[in-house]
């Protein structure tokens, strides 16, 4: 009215968690590796993906990129801590077939391309492709899955 503008306090980013690939969303209790479905390392969800790219789920720092390309740690700016792995046993490829496109270090937002894998090496070693999102702290909920295909960037939280 009097040509003052009232400051509007920044709103803090709304935490949101996209699908890291194309593929079949999977409760994590499905996954064929009792440390992952058994939630011993953290609550989280799992994605069968149709084809080899795998991309962020959450904004954040690439706080480890394993050497391996088979794992990433990302911390966001909320707090929380994610680990994604890439496939069942995938650290015995020594990267074989696996192609990192971050560092260590680097800012990540959701929807960037992580790593690349070659399907067919993972068949060629009898390897489940079977990718785990976990929350390995900061997260408080259960998550409740309805399995179903998903596309990268689709939102499953938030």
């Amino acid at each position: 009215m009097f040509g003052f503008k009232k400051k509007v306090p920044q709103k803090s980013s709304k935490f949101e968690v996209l699908a890291p690939a194309d593929g079949r969303l999977i409760d994590l209790g499905e996954v064929a590796d009792q440390v992952f479905s058994s939630r011993m390392m953290g609550e989280g969800f799992a994605i069968v993906p149709e084809n080899g790219k795998i991309y962020a789920p959450v904004s954040g720092s690439a706080v480890s990129v394993f050497p391996t390309g088979h794992a990433f740690g990302l911390h966001t700016p909320s707090g929380v801590e994610v680990l994604v792995h890439v496939g069942l046993d995938t650290v015995s490829l020594n990267g074989e077939g696996f192609h990192v496109k971050v560092s260590q270090g680097d800012e990540v937002k959701a929807g960037d391309l992580l790593v690349e894998f070659d399907p067919q090496v993972l068949q060629k070693h009898q390897l489940d492709s079977t990718t785990m999102v976990i929350f390995t702290d900061g997260f408080p909920s259960k998550i409740q899955v309805n399995p179903k295909m998903v596309n990268k960037g689709d939102r499953l939280i938030g």
